[in-house]
């Protein structure tokens, strides 16, 4: 007997959309046309952004650059709407729920293969959602932790046991990290295997150049009929902002992943250009490493988040494209709170904190950015000047944007700015991530650890009434911001300058893109 039937998984989640944006380029998933004709077929699209990939490991890879590839190539059961604010099938055909919430049975689409030609059964989601649950601690396995078993019923359905009730389920089947790969790595290792991995998406592992640039060519397989358009599609690293934008005016380049804001009106008035911003589900944040001294003292966090002024910061770094960030979530993410309680500017509150804290007097620390980004540049110099004001000594330290992720990564920092943003359309993937040690990256790479916070995030997965869940994630944002382990920056949209050959490029609230609906004229 079957409580409710997922032909259309769709989660109803309110997307509180307010940050600055004009919105989709274009969302029709018809590679957007010029002429309104048919899309262009065939043609080379070259990206330009700031850092290289780390690794196409699904299962343990964090970083963006990297996700952003592995998207291309790997593919979920299921996706998020193009607006981020619902669940589709999309290897997956439809799901049923037992009537205690405790049994899913998945159907699968039966016309998908690999792009080596090898059909997609329900054996390799098997092997690829068990793959990932046994990264566990050290990579994204902790979305699956509700997970108790996964049975290919037949070809074509899978079975998965719960071992108690589990709201993000089918949001968590939506992420890049339980993508389909081939049963048993198709006879390879591991590690052979993700060094030209293989899956069900619109393009294919053709060409790394480590530091350089990334290539992958169109799947002739791809499931979904005449995509994708492009004949290929390739990322440069280019650590310099400004060299990416006059690549872009230029045209040796099709897409710049992330002009700073100060060249957002000038790219807009290039001749040839389209600068665009998308709303977002992002958060930027200065991460305290609770590893090293003094920052496992909360009265030295709370003083410096109380020394922000984040209304300057959206005014000068973001050029008014934004908002001050008062919560761990962001407004586009589900069960987000106004009024979380986050730390705004107050330098008698900053001075008071520090005079209660093991450094009365002040220290000295560094803070982390990327080189070449003049957003984090400007970040950290205000940062400087009003640290100074209650008497520590802010030092910039800088690395390249490669480098700058393997040092946060690795927890080698004092302080570091970072950004999150959402991969699916529920609360649980960041929160994990942010305040669970054991949730794959030591709670943000901060080694923040309230177990308090822990149990309202361990109740809080365990609620399916969103009414109840809500007011755990009320609790669990007001004592994070309590705790002040990050300093909430701002939230900011999305924005990415292109030439308008290029059609059909759309950025989800999620940061994702569907590069098979994108085309280029000639």
């Amino acid at each position: 007997m079957r409580r409710r039937t997922g032909v259309v998984g769709a989660l109803a989640l309110t997307m509180a959309l307010a940050l600055g944006g004009c919105g989709a380029a274009d969302d029709s998933g018809d590679g957007g046309s010029a002429t309104g004709g048919a899309p262009t077929k065939g043609g080379d699209l070259t990206i330009a952004r700031s850092a290289d990939i780390i690794s196409m490991d699904k299962t343990t890879t964090f970083d963006n650059n990297s996700i952003r590839v592995m998207e291309q190539i790997m593919e979920p059961l299921f996706h998020s709407s193009a607006d981020g604010s619902e669940l589709e099938p999309w290897l997956a055909s439809g799901y049923t729920i037992s009537d205690d919430g405790l049994t899913y049975t998945i159907k699968l689409r039966t016309d998908v293969t690999f792009s080596d030609g090898t059909p997609m059964t329900a054996k390799d989601v098997k092997f690829s959602l068990d793959e990932d649950t046994k990264t566990g601690e050290s990579g994204w396995g902790y979305i699956n932790a509700a997970i108790d078993s996964v049975e290919a019923t037949d070809d074509a359905t899978i079975t998965i046991k719960l071992k108690y009730a589990w709201a993000p389920l089918i949001a968590d089947l939506s992420l890049f990290a339980n993508g389909i790969i081939p049963d048993g790595y198709g006879g390879k290792t591991s590690e052979q295997f993700y060094e030209a991995p293989v899956g069900t998406g619109p393009f294919v592992w053709d060409s790394w150049k480590q530091g350089q640039s990334l290539k992958l060519t169109a799947n002739t397989k791809y499931w979904q009929k005449d995509k994708p358009y492009l004949s290929s599609v390739q990322w440069n690293v280019v650590p310099d902002a400004n060299t990416r934008k006059l690549q872009v005016q230029g045209g040796q380049i099709d897409i710049d992943d992330t002009p700073d804001w100060s060249s957002l009106a000038s790219l807009k008035s290039a001749s040839g250009v389209k600068a665009e911003t998308f709303p977002s589900t992002q958060i930027d944040y200065v991460a305290f490493n609770q590893a090293r001294a003094p920052f496992q003292d909360v009265h030295v966090r709370r003083a410096i988040s109380y020394a922000i002024d984040r209304k300057a910061m959206v005014k000068a770094v973001l050029f008014g494209n934004g908002q001050e960030a008062n919560s761990l979530l962001s407004p586009g993410t589900p069960y987000y709170d106004e009024n979380a309680g986050g730390a705004s500017l107050d330098v008698a509150k900053a001075k008071a904190e520090l005079a209660q804290s093991s450094q009365p007097n002040g220290f000295t620390t560094t803070l982390l950015i990327s080189s070449g980004n003049p957003n984090q540049a400007s970040v950290a110099q205000i940062m400087q000047s009003e640290l100074k004001d209650i008497g520590i000594t802010m030092e910039i330290k800088q690395l390249d944007p490669t480098a700058n992720k393997q040092a946060r990564l690795a927890s080698d920092f004092d302080m570091a700015i970072s950004a999150w943003t959402m991969d699916i359309p529920d609360p649980d993937q960041w929160t994990s991530f942010a305040v669970v040690p054991t949730g794959g990256a030591k709670s943000a790479f901060t080694s923040y650890d309230n177990p308090e916070v822990i149990d309202l995030n361990n109740r809080a997965q365990k609620e399916t009434d969103s009414a109840k869940r809500q007011e755990l994630y009320t609790e669990l944002q007001q004592k994070t911001s309590e705790d002040a382990f990050l300093a909430y920056l701002y939230y900011s949209p999305y924005v990415y300058a292109s030439t308008d050959k290029v059609q059909g490029f759309h950025v989800t609230p999620l940061g994702g893109y569907l590069l098979q609906d994108v085309s280029k004229t000639k």
